[in-house]
């Protein structure tokens, strides 16, 4: 105001100041009035304002007077704010007027003006360009909400040097996210408006996420609204050209996640798991899965183990849905744990077993109390199987062998872990076959290095121990963990696909064993014969489980090809073909004796030729020839096939159909066998007790009955005292538990009903007699151990020198 006065000094008081009030009046815009008469006194910026716009908007903005008007706001920033006030003014009258070729030159030169500024000043810039946007998006014209939608994607290219503490981008989330649910009759306006909308979300991200001084574009209230537009648009790719709302929506999507920070994950993925529940889209067709492949991809990799726990606690929350959703969820999970493997796990992988661990569970108990459709709960049970499998071959080894300790201590075994309420032992039996699946999905991809850490004995014991149960499927499935486990040259798909007595034909892999192997075998191979041993006595076992002996026994030979273990084998093989042949307890059928004979003679054929002794192959090969001849049917290609021939009647056994023990020891006798000749002319006999008789270390029982032994030949009046008196195992065993298995059932029930309803004071006094009369039985253990040798009645011999004492012969070395 100043300088406009200056340019009157000599005015008088009065006419000055009415020539004060007139520039008050057209500096501040006030309509009508001397502002519509004298143009020539407007402000400057005003009328280069005007002058960007034609006599006709079709000729579009005047290039000349748009860089006039540039050049104006770049020499004087401070009136930026009055350029944008008065265009968005201009904007508005057109506007309202429906000339909207005016409308696109007035945001064109805003948009200009944007590009070209980068002072301090832009903030008052924007604020009204933003105000005219709104003005544009809240218009009832399409062509003007995508109009205003690009001018915001160009702003939001834009890098501000200065920050903003006050701008706000609410609107602009709602109205984009609205845009995107258009419902518009026309499918070509329709798509457009979509895109603009997705491209206008995009455009905030961009705008926010980079600066903390903006809004929080991650907070629920927002994500509830970006994240169901675009999957509405990501579900609905009919057409997938390029353009298209659902090709705009994945890119638009994918830079959204991979934009997220640690804290930032569960905002953006409970809204997808909202708008997967709310159009139930977890049950087929692929979109749940699709859906979280552009997630698992988009996020950054160490991040995806949220993910992960969200769709688990998510499975947990849905544990009453339909079997039908909770296997959508699982397979969501399956197909995310493959894509994470790149990523990390975090510390809860225990976690996530436990949790798909109870689902399985669940899901049986839904199955036995027919709560649901069992055929979808049967899809959902091979779904979580297939899942722990996934997740597990994406953890490292160690963590594999973990997952493998923690699925078999979850197996219920009888006695031991109590049955599953209502559904009884059947379903325990069905736990058992699931997490059995579960673990052999483990186990077949498990890469060890050596035997004995794939194989503990906290591992192997247990699986072991459910070789002996009764249900064939179980047995089966033990058989087949044992053999992947073992398995690491990849033999196990050979010898499957074709059990041939021409093993030179199945170019099989055979190569060295280490140190840790041979300790592994010295230290179990007792124990895993005794199995086989029993597994194939079992009368219940069928064609399947002969099939899947010969395949562990066939890969062990070939992963420990040593001396010691292929006498082994053959022992064993010559001890199942005495059982089939002799039958002393009738138990097992035509089938189960046929099926025994052709293991051990595929068996046999297989450690000929590892052996390398000719005379071994041609007496094997004899055997072989006579039975193809006479008897095809204890042949493997007769007796393992899908419809085994067998013969009518009781099986009949000739001599020549045999293998010959004392010939085979003959045709080893002279090789690298020499010095195992002797064990192999000892029949296998499987032992009723474990370890303890097979190894070379004495058991306390033993050495408690050669203390008694001694003692006995010492003191001849007192052996029968002694030999009543002995102590081994099984009477340790019965002095400390002196009861039957269902004696002892019925006092665990008891016992337990009584610590839940009896009093304090009468619990803690059971328990004092308890730990009495264990201690009771303790001592009189001891005092039978610890026995001072009896001394003789003479009272002369006492004063014997010890040099001069005459000890058995057993006791001289």
């Amino acid at each position: 105001m100043a300088r406009t006065l200056s340019r009157f000094p000599s005015m008088p008081q009065a006419p000055g100041r009415l020539l004060m009030d007139c520039c008050s009046v057209f500096d501040h815009q006030s309509p009508g009035g001397l502002c519509g008469c004298c143009w020539a006194l407007r402000p400057r910026y005003k009328r280069l304002v005007d002058n960007i716009f034609p006599e006709d908007p079709e000729e579009g903005l005047v290039k000349a007077n748009m860089e006039k008007l540039t050049f104006f706001a770049l020499s004087a920033p401070e009136k930026l704010d009055r350029i944008a006030a008065y265009l968005s003014e201009r904007l508005t009258r057109e506007l309202n007027r429906h000339r909207y070729g005016y409308v696109c030159i007035a945001l064109e030169a805003l948009e200009q003006l944007l590009l070209a500024c980068h002072c301090q000043s832009i903030n008052l810039l924007v604020e009204s360009f933003l105000s005219t946007l709104r003005l544009l998006l809240e218009a009832d014209r399409p062509h003007l909400h995508m109009l205003a939608t690009n001018s915001f994607v160009k702003f939001a290219n834009i890098e501000e040097d200065t920050p903003s503490y006050h701008r706000s981008y609410d609107f602009f989330v709602s109205r984009f996210s609205q845009m995107c649910h258009s419902e518009h009759e026309d499918l070509e306006t329709r798509n457009r408006i979509r895109v603009s909308g997705i491209r206008g979300l995009q455009g905030v991200v961009r705008k926010t996420v980079e600066d903390e001084l903006q809004v929080n574009i991650w907070e629920p209230r927002h994500m509830e609204q970006i994240i169901p537009a675009l999957l509405l648009n990501l579900q609905q790719d009919e057409d997938s050209s390029s353009g298209s709302p659902a090709e705009q929506t994945e890119v638009c999507f994918r830079e959204l996640l991979s934009r997220a920070a640690y804290g930032h994950i569960n905002n953006a993925i409970r809204p997808v798991l909202m708008h997967l529940d709310s159009h139930t889209l977890w049950e087929g067709h692929g979109f749940a899965v699709r859906c979280f492949q552009i997630i698992m991809f988009s996020i950054q990799s160490q991040h995806s183990h949220l993910v992960i726990q969200q769709l688990l606690g998510h499975l947990d929350a849905n544990s009453k849905s339909p079997a039908s959703v909770r296997a959508g969820i699982v397979q969501v999970l399956s197909e995310a744990a493959v894509i994470e493997a790149t990523g990390s796990v975090g510390p809860t992988v225990l976690e996530v077993f436990n949790t798909l661990l109870r689902q399985l569970r669940q899901s049986v108990h839904y199955q036995q109390s027919g709560c649901y459709d069992n055929a979808s709960e049967r899809k959902l049970q091979d779904a979580v199987v297939h899942t722990i499998g996934s997740f597990a071959n994406t953890l490292p080894v160690y963590q594999r062998s973990e997952v493998m300790l923690f699925i078999i201590g979850k197996i219920p075994v009888p006695g031991i872990y109590p049955d599953l309420g209502s559904a009884g032992s059947e379903g325990s039996r069905m736990i058992q076959v699931m997490l059995l699946k579960s673990l052999l999905q483990v186990s077949e991809r498990y890469e060890n290095s050596n035997l004995l850490t794939a194989l503990p004995s906290s591992f192997l014991e247990p699986l072991l121990s459910f070789t002996l149960m009764e249900d064939p499927e179980v047995r089966l499935l033990i058989l087949s963990i044992l053999t992947s486990l073992v398995d690491r040259q990849h033999n196990a798909e050979r010898l499957k696909a074709s059990v041939t007595l021409e093993a030179s034909v199945l170019e099989l892999k055979n190569e060295g064993s280490s140190r840790q192997d041979v300790l592994f075998i010295r230290k179990h191979a007792q124990r895993l014969y005794r199995h086989v041993y029993l597994t194939c006595k079992d009368d219940s076992s069928g064609r399947s489980h002969y099939l899947a002996l010969f395949t562990l026994l066939a890969v062990l030979s070939l992963e420990l090809p040593n001396e010691e273990v292929l006498v082994d084998l053959i022992r064993l093989a010559l001890a199942l073909q005495e059982l089939a042949s002799s039958n002393q307890d009738r138990s097992l059928s035509v089938l189960n004796r046929c099926g025994i004979l052709a293991l051990s003679s595929a068996l046999l054929n297989l450690l000929s030729h590892l052996s390398q002794s000719p005379s071994l192959r041609q007496h094997i090969t004899e055997v072989v020839e006579c039975r193809q001849k006479e008897a095809p049917h204890l042949l493997p290609e007769h007796a393992l096939c899908d419809k085994p021939s067998l013969p009518v009647g009781d099986l009949q056994l000739k001599e020549e159909f045999l293998f010959d023990q004392s010939k085979i020891s003959e045709a080893l006798t002279g090789s690298s066998y020499s010095s195992h000749c002797d064990r192999l002319n000892t029949p296998y006999t499987p032992q009723i007790t474990d370890e303890d008789r097979l190894s070379k270390r004495k058991s306390v029982g033993d050495v408690v009955s050669l203390q008694m032994d001694f003692y006995t030949l010492g003191c001849p009046r007192t052996s029968q005292r002694a030999h009543t008196e002995q102590i081994t195992f099984e009477t340790l065993k019965k002095t400390i538990e002196d009861r039957g298995v269902e004696e002892e059932e019925h006092r665990r029930l008891l016992l337990v009903e009584k610590f839940k309803t009896a009093p304090f004071e009468e619990i803690a006094a059971h328990c004092g007699s308890r730990a009495s009369l264990l201690q009771s039985k303790l001592d009189r253990v001891f005092e039978l151990i610890v026995r001072t040798p009896p001394s003789p009645s003479n009272q002369a011999s006492r004063s014997t020198p010890l040099h001069e004492m005459k000890f058995p012969d057993l006791c001289v070395y």
